[in-house]
C-alpha cells in the first residue's frame, strides 16, 4: 500500500481520528485481525451480527496502527487505542481505496463479463508480470470488499492494477467502477447468468455495460460479435477494441493443441505473433484474446506477451487437469457454472480426452430464473449430442436428463460420491462442474483418491 499518515487516512475515510500521533504512517490494510501485520490499519466491516468491531481490540493488541470502527465500538476500545470513527466500515474502505487509486500512477484495468472474467484476469496478469509491476485481484476478490483491497495493494512501483468486477444486481458494476476508476475496461461476454437478479438477457447486457458508461473516454475491449452490447458500445466516447473471430481487432488466425498447451498464431491490429500457452481449451483461448487486446492497449508490444503466455496460473478450481489412477484424467472446473461455461467445459473435456471415455458430472446451475429447467435441459442435450456420458447431481440437475444412453441422476453430492466407482470407470476422462454452492469439489477430491479410500467421511 502507498504509505499514508493516520490524518490522511481519516480524511480519506471521512472519519474522526482519535490518537496520540496522527503522523504515524500506515502501509497496509487488514479486515481480519488474525492475519493483520504490525503497523496495519484494521477496518471493522459490518457482518450479520457485528461490524467487525468485536475484533478491533484484538487488532490493536496485534499491533495495528489504528482501527476504523463505528462509534458504539470505539466506546469499548481500551484506553489509548488509536481509532478512526466512521458510520460504515465498507464505505470507509471504499473511500480509502479510491484515495489510494488517485495517488497511484498505475493504470487500472477492470474486467467483467458473464463468464471467463477470472480466467481473463489470470491470463492478463501472467502476460504483464514479465514486463511490468502488477497488482491483481486475488482469486475472485471481485466485490465491494475485494475491489478496494486490490486497489489498496498498490505501491509506488506498481504500474498496472488488474481488477475483476462481479455483479449481484443492477448498479453494482457501476459502484465498483466508480471506486476503481479504470483506464481500460474488458467485457468478456454476455450470457444467461444472474437472471434471477436482473431479469432478461438485455438486462444482463445493461448491467455489464455499466462499465462502459463509467469509462468516460477510456478504452473498452468487447467481443467482436455481441449484438446485446452494440447500443452501449455506440454511445461510448472512447476507443473500442474487439476480440474474437473472424473479424476482431485481436483474433486467433490458427491454433492447435500441443500436449498440455496450445500453440496459436495471434493477429493484433494487423501484427502477428506465435504464442505457446500453457493451457488448453478453446474458451480459455478466447479469454486470452481479450487479455492480449488489453495488454496491447496498455502500450505493450504483442511480442512482449509471449513470455507470460507460458506462465499462466488459473485461480483455484478452474480448468484444473488432474491425472487419475488407472490412466484416467479429470477436468476440475467446480468453482462455478452457467450454460455457456458448461458447454465450453464439455468441449474442453473432449479436446483433452485422447481416446478416454468421456464422462460429465454436472450439478445445479443457479441464478437462472424461471428458465432454469430449460437451460439445464439444453446443456444436457448438448452433452448427449457430444457423445459424453452424463451424470447429473441436484434438484435442478435432474433437468439435464435428456434420454441419452447411460445417463444417471443423484439427488445429492453424497449419493453421487458413493456411486463413483460405478459411474466413473477407471481410465475415463471426467469433467466435474456446478455452481459454487453445490460444493462439487467434494466429488473432485474423491476422484483423486484411490477407489478403496472413497468410503471415508465426506464431511465438508
Amino acid at each position: 500500500m502507498l504509505p499514508l499518515k493516520l490524518s490522511e487516512v481519516a480524511a480519506a475515510c471521512g472519519g474522526r481520528l482519535v490518537c496520540k500521533d496522527e503522523s504515524v504512517e500506515v502501509r497496509g490494510v487488514s479486515i481480519d485481525s488474525r492475519t493483520l501485520s504490525p503497523g496495519d490499519l484494521f477496518i471493522g466491516l459490518r457482518g450479520e451480527h457485528d461490524d467487525g468491531g468485536d475484533f478491533a481490540g484484538a487488532a490493536l493488541r496485534a499491533g495495528a496502527a489504528a482501527v476504523v470502527v463505528r462509534a458504539e465500538t470505539a466506546a469499548k476500545l481500551p484506553p489509548g487505542g488509536a481509532h478512526i470513527v466512521v458510520d460504515d466500515g465498507r464505505v470507509a474502505l471504499a473511500r480509502l481505496a479510491s484515495a489510494v487509486r488517485t495517488r497511484s500512477g498505475a493504470l487500472v484495468v477492470a474486467i467483467t463479463g458473464s463468464a471467463g472474467k477470472t480466467s481473463t484476469k489470470d491470463i492478463l496478469t501472467a502476460l504483464l508480470r514479465p514486463v511490468a509491476e502488477v497488482v491483481a485481484t486475488r482469486q475472485n476478490f471481485n466485490n465491494e470488499i475485494g475491489v478496494p483491497l486490490t486497489l489498496l495493494a498498490a505501491e509506488h512501483r506498481t504500474e498496472v492494477i488488474v481488477t475483476e468486477l462481479a455483479m449481484r444486481g443492477a448498479g453494482q458494476i457501476r459502484d465498483l467502477a466508480r471506486i476503481a476508476r479504470p483506464n481500460l475496461g474488458v467485457i468478456t461476454n454476455v450470457a444467461p447468468v444472474h437472471l434471477e437478479l436482473v431479469g432478461g438477457m438485455e438486462d444482463v447486457a445493461a448491467a455489464k455495460a455499466e462499465l462502459i458508461e463509467e469509462l468516460g473516454e477510456g478504452t473498452v475491449v468487447v467481443p467482436e460479435a455481441e449484438p446485446l452490447l452494440d447500443a452501449h458500445v455506440r454511445r461510448h466516447r472512447g476507443r473500442v477494441v474487439t476480440f474474437g473471430d473472424p473479424d476482431g481487432d485481436v483474433r486467433a488466425v490458427e491454433n492447435q493443441r500441443r500436449g498440455s498447451g496450445t500453440h496459436a498464431l495471434i493477429d493484433a491490429f494487423g501484427h502477428r505473433a506465435a504464442f505457446d500457452f500453457n493451457f488448453t481449451g478453446e474458451h480459455y483461448l478466447t479469454d486470452a484474446l481479450a487479455a492480449i487486446a488489453a495488454f496491447v492497449e496498455l502500450g505493450y508490444r504483442l511480442e512482449e506477451a509471449k513470455a507470460g503466455a507460458a506462465q499462466v496460473q488459473f485461480s483455484a478450481l478452474r480448468g484444473e487437469i488432474v491425472a487419475l489412477a488407472g490412466g484416467g484424467l479429470m477436468l476440475n472446473d467446480t468453482y462455478n457454472a452457467s450454460p455457456i461455461s458448461a458447454t465450453a467445459a464439455v468441449d474442453h473435456l473432449l479436446g483433452i480426452a485422447d481416446g478416454r471415455p468421456p464422462v460429465a458430472i454436472l450439478g445445479d446451475m443457479y441464478e437462472l430464473g424461471p428458465g432454469a429447467p430449460a437451460f439445464h435441459r439444453a446443456v444436457g442435450e448438448y452433452v448427449g449430442r457430444a457423445g459424453v456420458r452424463l451424470i447429473a447431481v441436484g434438484d435442478l440437475g435432474r433437468n439435464y436428463l435428456a434420454g441419452a444412453a447411460g445417463e444417471r441422476w443423484f439427488a445429492t453430492v453424497e449419493a453421487c460420491m458413493e456411486a463413483l466407482p460405478e459411474v466413473v470407470p477407471a481410465g475415463s476422462a471426467v469433467l466435474v462442474k456446478a455452481s459454487r454452492a453445490m460444493h462439487l469439489e467434494r466429488i473432485a477430491d474423491a476422484l483423486r483418491r484411490p477407489a478403496g479410500e472413497r468410503e471415508e467421511s465426506t464431511d465438508v
